[in-house]
């Protein structure tokens, strides 16, 4: 690479952090893809810290609070299951609106966006505080572990507007093309919760020891922070979206079509979210320690797809952009090339992870019997990157044309009709344990790869209307 083309990448790379009104739907591919995945990548990669910071300090208090963490993450993945549906749906009506330069529209569709995410957490957080504990029961958990935990869970379901509403306004952003927004928003909630995390769950300094009841209220201090920033940048305005206070109202028609397309998006995140409940609660059979080890991987692999994930999200708007600008072709090699990108940044992480998985494990707890499962759990389980780098660009891709339907299907087929009762028998049956939930993790995730490259080159998903 010439001195030139360096320093043209380096401009380029300030510019996507800055932010730039960039025209996503004409000029380089591979310019627009880099704007967009930069901001997107290092918003996934402050997600990411997010999670491996609460369950590093909670891992001071012993298996039974990264226990706790772990049960209850299993149960707010149905809250992220509702949020990632409503932002897909966003997202594809918000970024077709400004490709087909109708910014005023694109605004008023994150409005009601917006009221319907703040509708469905209301009810959330009234059923999860009265229910916890018997939530918490349901997912296997002892006595001891509710009687210790049990506040952790309360308030983190009590406080699912938080989750709701960044994902949802971030999406806004995102499709919009400010996608530095959406990093700055992620990064200024994660800072405070790094911050407020060892302090309340450690009892630091003047603060009060309170444990794992500590994470939950650290988190919910920094999303809600993040929710009032989003707030006051939607109003302050941007060139492309800006929310005016005599603009607010509901328009039930334009709900009853978010929620419709919504239904897509919803369906398919819960159909894979809540596999990951029943291999949780596979699991728990295993013990605690097991459990742990689960947990403390997960958080790992997390930390490490999500920055992978922003790549996706971009393909997103950039099918979603060039779709509304009559440009189909161009959303294609969007497409193509965003996935090849992902394969070798998750390929290089895969390498990284299984090789050295013992020692991110050690990081978080010294017990010897979760250092094993944790271990295990890390390695087989990044086998499978390299086809779940593809698989979640196309998945993205058919949500960015506003066809949810068809990742609901594969989801439905890959999760709940091949991971569940694959995992169940290996781990039973066949008698390979927890080592068989996570073989049956790489089937379905190659599974669902597979069949999204071969409906993805049929091209229907050009033709839908949002």
């Amino acid at each position: 690479m010439t001195d030139n083309k360096i320093m043209t990448l380096l401009k380029d790379i300030r510019k996507a952090i800055v932010g730039t009104q960039y025209d996503f739907t004409s000029g380089s591919i591979k310019r627009a893809i880099l704007l967009l995945s930069v901001p997107m990548v290092l918003e996934m990669v402050m997600e990411s810290i997010f999670a491996v910071v609460d369950i590093f300090f909670v891992s001071k208090k012993g298996a039974d609070a990264v226990a706790i963490v772990g049960i209850t993450e299993s149960l707010i993945t149905i809250i992220y299951a509702i949020a990632i549906g409503l932002s897909t749906a966003t997202t594809a009506m918000v970024s077709r609106r400004i490709g087909e330069k109708n910014n005023k529209q694109a605004s008023h569709i994150a409005v009601q966006s917006i009221i319907i995410g703040l509708s469905i957490s209301f009810v959330i957080s009234i059923f999860g505080v009265i229910f916890s504990s018997d939530l918490l029961s349901l997912m296997g958990a002892s006595k001891k572990v509710i009687n210790e935990g049990g506040s952790y869970t309360a308030i983190m379901l009590g406080g699912n507007s938080t989750i709701m509403l960044l994902f949802i306004i971030n999406a806004i952003f995102r499709s919009s093309g400010d996608a530095a927004i959406s990093m700055r928003v992620l990064w200024f909630a994660n800072l405070i919760n790094i911050v407020l995390d060892p302090c309340l769950i450690l009892g630091l300094g003047p603060f009060p020891e309170l444990g794992v009841t500590g994470a939950a209220i650290a988190t919910n201090i920094g999303r809600g922070a993040a929710v009032i920033y989003q707030f006051y940048l939607l109003f302050k305005g941007s060139k492309r979206i800006e929310v005016l206070v005599k603009n607010i109202k509901i328009d039930l028609g334009l709900i009853k079509q978010i929620l419709k397309l919504s239904l897509g998006g919803i369906g398919q995140s819960i159909i894979a979210t809540s596999s990951w409940i029943g291999m949780v609660r596979i699991i728990s059979i295993f013990g605690s320690e097991v459990l742990a080890g689960y947990t403390i991987a997960i958080r790992i692999i997390i930390f490490a797809i999500l920055p992978s994930w922003g790549m996706s999200n971009a393909a997103a708007t950039l099918v979603g952009q060039n779709l509304g600008a009559k440009k189909p072709d161009r959303a294609e090699r969007s497409v193509w090339m965003t996935g090849i990108i992902n394969i070798a940044f998750m390929g290089t992480i895969a390498i990284f992870l299984i090789t050295s998985s013992q020692f991110f494990i050690e990081l978080f707890i010294d017990d010897i019997e979760v250092i094993k499962s944790g271990v295990l759990c890390l390695q087989i389980i990044s086998y499978g990157f390299l086809f779940y780098a593809f698989g979640m660009v196309i998945v993205n891709a058919f949500n960015g044309a506003g066809d949810t339907f068809t990742p609901t299907i594969i989801n439905l087929f890959c999760f709940w009709l091949l991971e569940i009762p694959l995992a169940y028998f290996l781990a039973i049956p066949f008698g390979l344990n927890e080592k068989g939930v996570y073989i049956a993790i790489i089937v379905a995730e190659s599974a669902m790869t597979i069949t999204g490259f071969l409906i993805f080159r049929r091209g229907k998903w050009k033709t839908y209307k949002v």
